[in-house]
């Protein structure tokens, strides 16, 4: 079994919060297990929560279409969220459960160890990048940590409710793109 392998076993069984008592389904992450380029939410939503993986409701189909706009896919990054289980009704992570939700979290980043993060949102981007971090000020720019670029994007469920938002992503992607290009050696490549 894989190191990462290993690490989704151990968080299946997690129940260090309150919330393994509502929720239906860990979900850990999901994607290229060494992938260049991870992609950070902030916690499972309801049909996350239902099926187990990251990002398969209404704002992860509008993720999926982001990401083929600068011709990515989920074959070629890792997703995952700072929280493993679903708030209560979609609530923002509180900060014990964060805390302690980011063990695994840690743990996934230094074994994929991405040359770029991106938050999506404001709470996953405060968690890296600060709590004066404003996503709508800050959005779109990189941040260099230990290495690292870090840069975040409205997640995808804010734009659903506020489509305006689009233009400014559709620019924040495409310099995202430009900044895979630049450093990444193998996201854009095909596999064989």
């Amino acid at each position: 079994m894989s190191e990462l392998g290993k690490l989704e076993k151990d968080c299946m069984l997690c129940r260090s919060c309150e919330l393994c008592k509502t929720r239906k389904n860990v979900v850990f992450g999901e994607g290229k297990k060494d992938a260049e380029v991870l992609f950070v939410g902030e916690g499972p939503g309801s049909s996350e929560d239902e099926i187990g993986l990251p990002f398969v409701g209404r704002a992860g189909k509008l993720l999926d279409t982001m990401l083929e706009l600068i011709d990515l896919d989920r074959s070629k990054i890792y997703i995952t969220n700072m929280v493993k289980c679903r708030p209560p009704e979609n609530r923002d992570p509180l900060p014990a459960e964060k805390d302690l939700c980011n063990i695994w979290l840690a743990e996934q980043i230094r074994i994929i160890n991405p040359k770029i993060i991106v938050c999506l949102g404001r709470i996953a981007a405060m968690r890296f990048l600060g709590k004066d971090f404003k996503i709508s000020r800050d959005h779109g720019k990189f941040y260099e940590q230990d290495g690292v670029l870090i840069t975040a994007l409205y997640h995808p469920a804010a734009l659903l409710r506020d489509p305006r938002r689009r233009p400014e992503t559709f620019s924040d992607l495409k310099a995202l793109k430009a900044e895979i290009l630049r450093v990444c050696n193998s996201t854009y490549k095909e596999v064989n």
